[in-house]
């Protein structure tokens, strides 16, 4: 009993060695405001592509992409931040299948970037924590819900890797536009494929 609980000694070495596990040796609380700052470089560095697009790039149909266009990405990545910002604001159930649908942001890229700006002031200003319900349907066959319990946090890491998704889709359509020098290579990837590559291939980065 000594042993565990009046021995300093001892809790020392044992906190240390089990600090050395893998496991918990990579266990780093990430907080509300990394998270959001997450997003927020996210957010920011697609603001930054848009403004080096003209209207004709951002609108054009894409081959590879079954005729969608650069916009039409864009402006389903900004419904999704928007419907969860709301949902925020007003302290209701996230329901994304229900959000706004702004045909205007895929048509003109300075309106996209206006709005992103918007997201970005929101994940600046407010602090994003709290739980909510995430209502959707997942069966075309019939209009059923189902309600998920969540967190704003959680949603918030949704909206990004769902972002990160439609990224690598946009990356494809600059790429067909011969405009890949409008990007790094890292945009598109996801945070745990870009620290492999690191690890695994350090001259690349």
């Amino acid at each position: 009993m000594e042993a565990r609980s009046g021995n300093p000694t001892l809790r020392k070495y044992l906190l240390g060695a089990l600090m050395n596990w893998p496991i918990l040796a990579y266990m780093k609380p990430l907080t509300p405001r990394s998270m959001q700052t997450e997003c927020q470089e996210n957010l920011e560095s697609i603001a930054s592509l848009l403004e080096k697009l003209s209207p004709d790039q951002y609108q054009h149909p894409s081959y590879y992409l079954s005729g969608a266009s650069i916009g039409q990405h864009i402006r389903h990545i900004v419904e999704f931040y928007t419907c969860l910002s709301q949902a925020f604001k007003d302290r209701e159930s996230v329901n994304y299948d229900q959000r706004k649908r702004a045909m205007p942001l895929e048509k003109d890229p300075t309106e996209a970037v206006n709005v992103l700006l918007q997201l970005i002031n929101w994940l600046q200003e407010d602090k994003i924590l709290g739980e909510v319900s995430l209502v959707a349907a997942y069966a075309a066959s019939n209009d059923k819900v189902c309600s998920i319990p969540s967190s704003f946090q959680r949603e918030l890491a949704y909206c990004l890797e769902h972002s990160i998704h439609h990224q690598a889709l946009i990356k494809i359509g600059l790429f067909e536009q011969g405009l890949s020098n409008l990007i790094d290579q890292e945009f598109g990837v996801a945070p745990s494929t870009i620290k492999f590559r690191r690890q695994h291939n350090p001259k690349s980065s």
